[in-house]
């Protein structure tokens, strides 16, 4: 189903889309950080693959952030949370992994963002060498 005119006054699990709490998904190269907020931008929970145990380099791998999206799930099922949005920002491998950690810890996902900053008008190449 693609957005149209009438999405944000949808109902999802009883609750309009526009007031649909929101996951955060930055994935670097070096880790992952998931944070829910509400609809209006408060912060309800933070968690990153270091605060799950991962340390060091194991930090940036797919398997840590989708264990991480897992235990947040879970936390956040306890708050009463059952349906969100997902935005994505970074190309790191915990990328798509921890989409499916959050559908693998009982969250329900109806929509999916990428936020990841694009530059359109990059850095001026070095000169050409000259022989």
């Amino acid at each position: 189903m693609f957005p149209d005119i009438n999405t944000p006054n949808m109902l999802f699990g009883g609750v309009k889309f526009s007031d649909v709490p929101i996951c955060h998904i930055k994935s670097s190269r070096n880790n992952t950080i998931l944070h829910v907020t509400k609809a209006n931008g408060e912060r309800i929970m933070i968690r990153s693959c270091g605060m799950e145990g991962f340390k060091n380099t194991r930090k940036g791998t797919n398997i840590a952030a989708q264990a991480t999206a897992i235990g947040l799930a879970t936390r956040v099922l306890d708050f009463g949370i059952h349906t969100v949005r997902v935005t994505i920002q970074g190309l790191g491998p915990g990328r798509m992994s921890s989409i499916k950690g959050l559908t693998m810890g009982g969250l329900k996902i109806i929509s999916v963002t990428d936020d990841t900053p694009i530059s359109w008008n990059p850095l001026r190449s070095r000169k050409q060498r000259k022989l």
